[in-house]
């Protein structure tokens, strides 16, 4: 603020003074009606500032008055103050422009609340001044000023920067609830203060203390229990954040990608096979032998690499299921004592795109870190599958790719074999299994017979068995097993025995076992008529005659019409010796016993009963003439000649294929009737046999058939 400080002279205006009174009237009477109508029409939330009133030369009745008289006038009677001295600041601000508090002052150089302060001794006079009482009138108006201003972080940091020893910025306001909360702790009061305060008589100020020190109490508990819920409340979110993490990171759908971009995939931990040696390996002698050669590489590569040999890169095991190929890879890790690495072919691929390729690349490269080693990948033909262009599949690829560089492409890798599992070898890839990738392919066959008792004996010595059952007799009654399905056979057998509270196995318990395994448990719940009782004894009595009367059919195993699995009954045949391969003869004596049943059902029961029992018989039948016409070059009129598929070949050859299977089927058929016609009366006691006992084994049958009495129980 500021007063007038300049002495007005009238003698010096040359101005007449009856223009100069119009004038002052005039603008009290326009700045009070603009102020009135401002008032009137002023809405808080639509307008948050107010204008200044604006009043032109004609309404004031100024417009005779020249420019400078004007600005002489204006100059006497609002004299210019003179600007206040800036602060003195640091070089670096010198050439800086500081905004005002409004555009009224940037522009005029002082501010417009100067305006409303005329206390000077110029208009003390004897008559009345109206712009003295304008002004003093428009001073009090509530009128809406906008004031601006900003700051920013450069001020604060140049200060820093040059060591500025101004005032600083002050700190941002914090609101009362929010001290509250962040100072928790007041300072110590003064309990007498209080009670000087409140003007308590001295009958009171004891119950007054007391009270105070219970109320004391009772908040510094309260506050304790609130600290220790909040304490308990964030362990228990810090918990629940830490299991959803670890839930995240198992999800199978959400955690492949993050562990495999992570790396928390790559560390991959070998097993400990140290407990498995070739000893553990019974049945398969050949591949044992063969593999015998690279745990030697494994234990001594120097006697190997003098004579410049190189160790193995790579070893293929081929077979059926259950042959023991993974116990065979353990046995190698095992006998070297060396690290082993084990991944199923099916793990590698999964959901994203570049997971397959970049697990093979860690488990190679943990092998490599812990050489030598040895990779065992078992279903190889899952991941080594033969390349092929499928839209279904564009980047199946990839996996299949990285396995084989990492196995034999720009990087050498040495000391890490890869033992290879399969038992579809024709699926896999031919870069695959070129030599450098996998040198050695052994193949593990089913055991023999004496695979077989081996097998047997090592699984006997596990349980608690009977000295009389002799494991060559059920070796060769088991013909076409794998260890797999002998070790199936002795656990049946010893959970039969578990179940009927014997001490030891018994010759009994795997014959159930075995009869379990190729025919299916029974079902001895199932309600069968008299009449298809009676059906299916013919039916398997049938199958039974032929094949005891065909010079070159399998000898019968056991003949039963106690329901198993999907059947009524059945007549199991093993061979007495390992085939390798078949006769002719042979495969016709199987056609034979196929066709047994049906002839059996038409022969006892006429054409219009016979059943759909036969159905199973004739599809093996006619699978193998097919393989004999199509396979073997056992046709006579196609000669030795293969079709692997016969929809390709020409509508003729097609029709010559079908004429042989047919005549190859019905001459079976008849053959089979000729000869139950010629023991029909064999036919018939076999078959009353089976209705009285349900189940005949192969030395029952030859008495009854050799007629001789059985003296067996009849089963309730």
């Amino acid at each position: 603020m500021f007063s007038l400080s300049a002495s007005f002279q009238p003698q010096q205006m040359i101005v007449p003074l009856s223009q100069l009174i119009n004038a002052l009237h005039s603008l009290k009477t326009s700045a009070t009606a603009s102020i009135q109508t401002l008032q009137q029409g002023f809405i808080p939330e639509h307008s948050s500032y107010l204008k200044e009133p604006s009043v032109s030369l004609r309404d004031l009745g100024l417009s005779e008055i020249r420019g400078s008289q004007l600005d002489e006038l204006l100059s006497r009677l609002l004299p210019i103050p003179a600007p206040e001295e800036p602060p003195v600041v640091p070089s670096a601000w010198r050439s800086s422009h500081v905004s005002a508090d409004s555009f009224f002052q940037n522009k005029h150089g002082f501010s417009h609340r100067t305006l409303g302060v005329f206390g000077s001794p110029i208009f003390h006079r004897q008559h009345h001044s109206p712009l003295k009482a304008a002004c003093s009138e428009l001073q009090f108006l509530p009128v809406l000023v906008q004031s601006r201003g900003f700051k920013t972080f450069r001020p604060k940091t140049r200060r820093t920067e040059s060591s500025y020893d101004g005032p600083v910025e002050s700190e941002p306001y914090t609101p009362a609830f929010m001290k509250g909360l962040l100072q928790r702790e007041k300072g110590p009061e003064s309990l007498d203060e209080v009670l000087k305060q409140k003007n308590l008589p001295e009958n009171q100020q004891e119950a007054f203390k007391t009270g105070f020190s219970e109320g004391f109490m009772r908040s510094q508990a309260f506050t304790q229990r609130t600290q220790e819920s909040l304490r308990r409340t964030r362990l228990i979110l810090l918990a629940l954040l830490l299991i959803g993490i670890y839930g995240l990171s198992r999800s199978p759908f959400l955690s492949v990608r993050f562990r495999t971009t992570s790396g928390l995939d790559s560390a991959v931990d070998p097993v400990q096979v140290k407990n498995v040696t070739f000893e553990h390996v019974k049945g398969v002698e050949e591949a044992k032998n063969e593999l015998q050669e690279v745990v030697e590489f494994l234990k001594n590569p120097q006697k190997f690499t003098v004579l410049g040999g190189k160790l193995p890169k790579g070893i293929l095991l081929i077979g059926p299921p259950g042959t023991g190929k993974t116990l065979l890879a353990r046995a190698i890790a095992g006998e070297a004592d060396v690290p082993f690495y084990y991944a199923s072919g099916s793990e590698f691929d999964e959901m994203f795109v570049g997971v397959g390729a970049s697990r093979i690349r860690n488990l190679f490269k943990e092998a490599k870190a812990n050489a030598p080693c040895v990779i065992f990948i078992d279903e190889l033909d899952s991941v080594g599958g033969k390349r092929v262009e499928s839209p279904m599949h564009p980047y199946s690829r990839q996996t299949i790719n990285q396995l084989l560089a990492e196995m034999d492409g720009f990087k050498p890798n040495e000391g890490v074999i890869v033992v290879g599992a399969t038992n579809f070898a024709e699926a896999l890839d031919s870069a695959l299994i070129r030599p450098g990738r996998f040198d050695m392919q052994v193949t593990v066959p089913r055991p023999d017979v004496k695979g077989r008792t081996e097998i047997l004996n090592w699984y006997f010595s596990k349980i608690k068995v009977d000295p009389a059952v002799e494991a060559e007799i059920i070796a060769r009654g088991t013909v076409g097993f794998t260890g797999a399905e002998l070790e199936n056979l002795v656990n049946q057998a010893a959970l039969k025995a578990a179940v009927d509270e014997k001490e030891m196995v018994t010759m009994i318990d795997l014959e159930f076992a075995k009869d379990k395994i190729l025919m299916g448990p029974e079902r001895r719940s199932v309600d069968i008529d008299k009449k298809n009782k009676t059906i299916t004894a013919y039916h398997e009595s049938g199958h039974a005659i032929v094949a005891y009367y065909t010079k070159d059919a399998m000898p019968i195993n056991k003949a039963t019409i106690m329901p198993r699995g999907p059947t009524l009954g059945h007549v199991s045949m093993l061979p007495e010796d390992d085939r390798w391969s078949e006769t002719r003869a042979q495969l016709l004596a199987q056609m034979d016993v196929s066709m047994g049943g049906r002839v059996a059902e038409e022969l006892i029961f006429g054409d219009d009963n016979i059943t759909t029992g036969a159905s199973s018989d004739f599809d093996g039948a006619t699978k193998i003439a097919k393989m004999m016409v199509t396979r073997f070059g056992m046709s006579d009129k196609l000669g030795v000649m293969t079709y692997k598929d016969v929809t390709k070949q020409s509508p003729a050859t097609q029709a010559a294929i079908e004429q042989e299977v047919r005549v190859l089927l019905l001459d079976s058929y008849a053959r089979a009737k000729s000869l139950l016609k010629t023991y029909s009366e064999e036919h018939k006691k076999l078959a009353d046999a089976l209705l009285a006992h349900e189940t005949l084994d192969a030395k029952e049958i030859k008495m009854l058939l050799e007629d001789k009495s059985l003296d067996l129980p009849i089963p309730q």
